[in-house]
């Protein structure tokens, strides 16, 4: 089988010999936005967005895409489910690294580390008495894929109470409560925390609109690490306004960079960082385990 690898992974020599070993021919792309050339030659491809640049049509005889990605939103997924074409994201690459980056962000609020880092340059002594505990808060997780799951396992290791949300998913030791989709407004109320991880679809763009923002509880966290469009940033900044949220965890926007003029840089208790969650040691070698399982399966 003819297999595309796009500049979206660089197999080390290691890798490309087992893809080889696996039935593979090897053919590279480094330009995702360049015209590939003879498209109809390939059977696989590993790419990201190369189907936001590229006619899938052109390729005809394509019959595994491996993204090296989580979101499945930069793919047109309904001509790959009507070809048949078998379909992988690499979400469980990266859960530990966005798992951890999730509890560091709830965890800079609610201990306040941006007055403590203040002082620090200041060389201030100066207690803040208004620290808040993570043990016993309640976390509204909507989406509960690898992620998710991630997520879970370490807030409840803070003795947290996790309700979660997808149609998908099924119980496991972490989760306390699995709720339908169409039960999370209930529970948006009751949550401390409210995490994204949810796929961006048609179905839920702007899932965090005006209306959600509101029932949302005054000192709720607010976390976002899986596409900005899951927000409505005006809404958002609105809320914010008005005094409300402890805070946000924002790794992911509908603009990225998120554009200067933006209000959100403005809120100190808004921690904006760059899409970085997915980032962590071992990242590579994660993402090829996902993608040898899929390809040589």
């Amino acid at each position: 089988m003819n297999l595309l690898i796009t500049g979206a992974f660089h197999p080390t020599p290691a890798q490309k010999a087992q893809l080889e070993s696996g039935g593979y021919t090897l053919y590279f792309h480094a330009d995702e936005r360049a015209a590939v050339p003879q498209p109809a030659r390939y059977d696989a491809v590993i790419c990201n967005g190369l189907f936001l640049y590229q006619d899938i049509a052109l390729f005809e005889n394509l019959k595994i895409i491996q993204l090296t990605s989580a979101g499945l939103d930069r793919v047109p997924v309904d001509v790959i489910h009507r070809r048949g074409i078998r379909l992988f994201n690499a979400g469980s690459a990266y859960s530990v690294p966005m798992a951890e980056w999730a509890v560091w962000g709830v965890l800079s609020l609610y201990k306040n580390a941006a007055f403590f880092q203040k002082n620090k340059a200041e060389k201030r002594w100066e207690k803040d008495r208004s620290i808040r505990l993570l043990a016993r808060k309640t976390a509204l997780i909507l989406g509960y894929g690898n992620t998710g799951r991630q997520i879970a396992k370490r807030l409840a290791a803070f003795d947290c109470r996790i309700i979660a949300s997808d149609p998908a998913a099924t119980p496991d030791e972490w989760c306390h409560q699995l709720i339908a989709p169409d039960a999370a407004d209930e529970w948006l109320p009751q949550a401390d925390l409210v995490i994204l991880t949810l796929p961006l679809t048609k179905e839920t763009a702007h899932y965090m609109d005006d209306r959600r923002l509101s029932l949302l509880k005054e000192d709720a966290v607010l976390v976002n690490l899986s596409r900005g469009g899951l927000v409505d940033e005006d809404a958002l900044c609105a809320c914010l306004a008005r005094g409300k949220l402890l805070g946000c965890v924002l790794d992911v926007f509908e603009r990225e960079p998120l554009p200067v003029e933006s209000p959100l840089w403005q809120y100190e208790r808004v921690l904006v960082t760059p899409h970085n969650s997915f980032i962590g040691e071992g990242n590579e070698e994660r993402l090829f385990a996902v993608i040898a399982k899929n390809l040589l399966a």
